[in-house]
């Protein structure tokens, strides 16, 4: 099942992507509006437009938040990997997104000061590069 949604999710969410869908997306509501008149733009004419744009709203949220599960997910991995396989990098931070926001804040208090630091240094003359805690 989870299977079958992530490809259902990939495909869809590639169409709707599309300028072509965008194009179909605003035929639609322009034929709505030139529908207008000839229903006397009544409630039934009106809720027509609201129902289909919060069902599709509705559906859409979740489409897009799997994709962007997915696309993360795959992303942090890349990531952790060029962590891993770079000589001199530091391995705690594979993984970082998973800690609490205490753990979290301490790395990110660590980095900020060494980016201070090398700004300073940028001041000095001196060069940012390297590894500062080697």
């Amino acid at each position: 099942m989870a299977r079958v949604y992530a490809s259902l999710a990939k495909k869809v969410s590639q169409w709707c992507g599309r300028p072509s869908t965008f194009a179909l997306a605003a035929g639609v509501i322009m034929i709505w509006l030139v529908t207008g008149p000839l229903f006397g733009f009544s409630n039934t004419w009106q809720l027509i437009i609201n129902t289909g744009t919060t069902i599709v709203t509705f559906l859409m949220v979740f489409l897009i938040q799997s994709t962007q599960n997915r696309d993360t997910a795959a992303i942090q991995l890349k990531l952790d990997e060029l962590i891993r396989a770079t000589q001199g990098a530091h391995n705690a931070l594979l993984d970082l997104e998973e800690l609490d926001e205490r753990r979290l804040e301490m790395f990110r208090a660590r980095y900020e000061h060494l980016a201070a630091e090398a700004r300073s240094g940028l001041e000095e003359g001196r060069p940012d590069t390297g590894t500062p805690d080697a």
